[in-house]
């Protein structure tokens, strides 16, 4: 049964008694029922407007389909064929002003908490995958990536997938670039970054 609300799932939070005590991440993301509920606001469109405002083209419906379903792993595995980062992404991606500005869900009343959901499925498969990265076959093709910020790190991706043996040099003491050295810990941890460079580094 769809959920016709017009209001999105709020986020839970860190109170503010708590948050101005520490460092840790403000926002604590969905519970297995949220992410459920929001995922059932979900219209599927015909069109998928919110696809042509993503700009990584991320299967939005198709993925929100397999929450909606309860099988996280296999939305994960959907918006990692366009995605990179998707944990990174699900936190601190301009949604919006990109995806969500485009759901019909938004014409009259709040659209449907794509980031939100995204980031809900990259730390459930996080927290509980545990099969191997599968490595592609090899193409026996070196390339070469300078800097590992978010388009250094995606571009390395995109190549460890087709085959590419890449080699990534950074200057600074770790990945992530601004990931790392300009978001503060309160938006986005610093673990969070380490495990989606773990995940390429697999590649």
């Amino acid at each position: 049964m769809p959920n016709m609300s017009l209001k999105k799932n709020e986020m839970p939070t860190q109170s503010a008694e708590l948050r101005q005590k520490n460092f840790e991440e403000v926002a604590l993301g969905y519970t297995e029922a949220q992410a459920l509920d929001e995922a059932l606001r979900c219209l599927n469109c015909k069109n998928s407007p919110c696809v042509q405002g993503c700009p990584v083209g991320v299967h939005i419906p198709q993925f929100i389909a397999k929450v909606a379903e309860g099988d996280f792993e296999a939305a994960y595995q959907i918006i990692s064929q366009d995605s990179s980062l998707p944990a990174v992404c699900g936190r601190v991606c301009p949604q919006e002003s990109q995806c969500e500005s485009k759901c019909v869900r938004g014409i009259k009343g709040e659209s449907v908490g794509i980031g939100r959901l995204e980031r809900f499925v990259a730390d459930w498969h996080n927290e509980h995958a545990t099969a191997p990265v599968e490595k592609p076959e090899p193409n026996g093709h070196k390339v070469a990536v300078v800097g590992s910020g978010p388009s250094g790190l995606t571009c390395a991706g995109d190549l460890a997938r087709k085959g590419y043996d890449v080699t990534v040099f950074e200057a600074l003491h770790l990945a992530g670039g601004v990931l790392v050295y300009g978001i503060p810990e309160f938006r986005l941890p610093k673990k969070i970054v380490q495990k989606e460079v773990d995940g390429l580094k697999a590649l």
